[in-house]
């Protein structure tokens, strides 16, 4: 059946801007049951491997930047652009497990350096040379779609690892991640009971200046903890690394929004229950990374 709205000849129809509505979870807008059954999992498995196993946290890390990986790609296919997937998981571990390596104390600079540079070199390399079957139709635009997810995922994942290998590493980890998660569930809490004023409401329509509020009091609350009990580091130390973290996280939030909106769809995918897929929940915790990295680097001895 033709559609009266594709022009004759059209290789494919308008793209939506708008995300499918998926089931109706009341003002919360997400199975909260199941919600909260996954992210308890996912953080007793992150505490365990952080705890007993600093690789084996790192090999999870890029397990589930893989798999972010795939999921932009399956998105920016509805775009008509089409990323060398391949290339780019392979590279996610290459780049996440030696940045991991890079950062280890015992490792020189110069040679910390080289390992990033390299891994993100041939990653690139591999996904342009991974197009070229294609012929020239469409190259620069499937090749941007892959620099751009290898930019926004591995790239970013990546200072995860290098925090992970300073000194005291598992507990910069764990600071950074209880700081966006409280971020997350300040807002979203906040939000849900008093949200009343729209904060982006052209990107996402239930953020509200509220949730911020929420957002900003809580991850500062959690920052100061961690910072001062577990990194011996003053009081104000933690009140810049929350704030930071949370106007970062919150920007991470927005930005994975965007690009949902502009493919149309609602979640990145359903793997994960309550929570849709894995970057609908790395978009905070991936723009923040970088931010939180160099922050307990420069005002926290060890990084």
């Amino acid at each position: 059946m033709s559609d009266p709205d594709i022009p004759p000849g059209s290789a494919s129809p308008p793209r939506a801007h708008t995300p499918p509505a998926g089931p109706d979870h009341g003002r919360a807008g997400r199975n909260l049951p199941a919600a909260i059954g996954v992210g308890v999992g996912l953080g007793a498995l992150l505490l365990l491997s952080l705890w007993k196993f600093q690789l084996g946290f790192a090999v999870f890390v890029a397990v589930a930047l893989a798999q972010g990986a795939v999921e932009i790609g399956q998105a920016l296919r509805r775009l008509q652009m089409h990323a060398a997937v391949v290339p780019i998981v392979a590279g996610t571990f290459l780049i996440v497990v030696g940045s991991y390596f890079a950062g280890q104390r015992d490792v020189a600079p110069a040679s910390s350096t080289s390992i990033l540079l390299g891994a993100m070199g041939l990653t690139v390399l591999a996904a342009l040379i991974w197009r070229m079957p294609g012929g020239q139709e469409g190259y620069v635009k499937d090749v941007a779609a892959s620099l751009f997810i290898i930019a926004y995922v591995p790239l970013l994942g990546a200072f995860v690892s290098l925090m992970l290998a300073g000194e005291n590493g598992s507990l910069r980890v764990l600071t950074f991640i209880a700081v966006v998660v409280a971020s997350d569930v300040g807002g979203y809490a906040v939000g849900v009971l008093v949200g009343r004023h729209p904060m982006a409401p052209r990107i996402s329509p239930k953020k509200s200046w509220e949730g911020f509020a929420g957002s900003m009091v809580l991850g500062c609350v959690v920052a100061v903890l961690m910072v001062t009990l577990t990194l011996d580091a003053p009081l104000w130390v933690g009140l810049v690394v929350g704030a930071t973290l949370v106007g970062i996280g919150v920007c991470g939030d927005l930005i994975e929004s965007l690009i949902k909106r502009d493919v149309g769809i609602k979640d990145m995918s359903s793997i994960l229950p309550g929570h849709g897929g894995v970057m609908d929940r790395l978009d905070s915790l991936l723009v923040a990374a970088p931010v939180a990295w160099l922050a307990m680097y420069l005002l926290i001895p060890g990084g």
